[in-house]
């Protein structure tokens, strides 16, 4: 089985590994309700226009502009970077224990991965791979706020110990923004870059999804999962 560490740390293998997580994190022992959901979430808007962010600070290192994230689709408008979770979670499902910390780098003047998922009472270990000094500034409504100044190739480590989605921020470089969203139970799966996701391990029956983006905000729609086979779904989000 793949660790949590993997899971939510590979940007390029997002999906192989991510989708996993409900699987992979279920404590050893516990009950196993074996069905599958499958699904992508799309953009139901109207076309968007690519951005570019200028850059105006250390070019050498971050490039003269940036792609903006906020709102990343595919060619068949799947999000990328959407959270979905089973707001119905069996019970008794319950995080691994002693998961390894997530991690979350600054790397070229950006978040990588962009979003993360970490259980309650979970680390997110903040690097800084560029040569150069970032800070890292976050926190939301249930968790303590923290500003630490980052040097290159410096860790921070950050618990949090309440479920919540919150925001983190490089104040020197105003374009670099990420997520750490704080989870309760392990049925959580970030979308790859096609807007797909995956949820193992579910019991058959009635269940409700949530899916949030940091732009489009949060859409739940009620889900039949079978007792044999693949369950299908596709999430609609429109625009705010």
């Amino acid at each position: 089985m793949q660790s949590l560490k993997h899971i939510i740390f590979s940007r390029a293998k997002q999906f192989s590994v991510v989708v996993c997580v409900a699987a992979c994190c279920v404590i050893a022992g516990g009950p196993a309700w074996g069905q599958t959901i499958k699904g992508n979430v799309r953009y139901m808007g109207a076309p968007l226009e690519k951005k570019k962010i200028p850059v105006t600070i250390d070019q050498y290192v971050c490039g003269k502009d940036k792609e903006a994230e906020e709102l990343v689709l595919s060619s068949t408008n799947g999000i990328r970077n959407a959270v979905v979770s089973l707001q119905t979670p069996p019970p008794g499902a319950k995080w691994e224990a002693n998961l390894p910390s997530v991690k979350m780098d600054q790397n070229q003047c950006a978040f990588v991965p962009r979003v993360v998922v970490v259980p309650v009472g979970g680390t997110v270990d903040f690097l800084n791979s560029d040569r150069l000094l970032h800070n890292v500034r976050g926190g939301g409504k249930e968790n303590a706020s923290f500003n630490r100044a980052q040097p290159h190739a410096r860790t921070i480590s950050i618990v949090f110990k309440k479920p919540e989605a919150l925001r983190v921020e490089c104040d020197l470089h105003s374009w670099m923004r990420g997520w750490v969203v704080v989870a309760e139970h392990p049925f959580y799966a970030v979308t790859n870059e096609q807007g797909e996701f995956v949820l193992e391990n579910v019991p058959p029956g009635k269940h409700s999804l949530q899916v949030w983006q940091e732009s489009l905000g949060t859409v739940t729609q009620n889900i039949t999962v079978g007792d044999k086979g693949i369950t299908a779904v596709t999430v609609g989000m429109p625009k705010k």
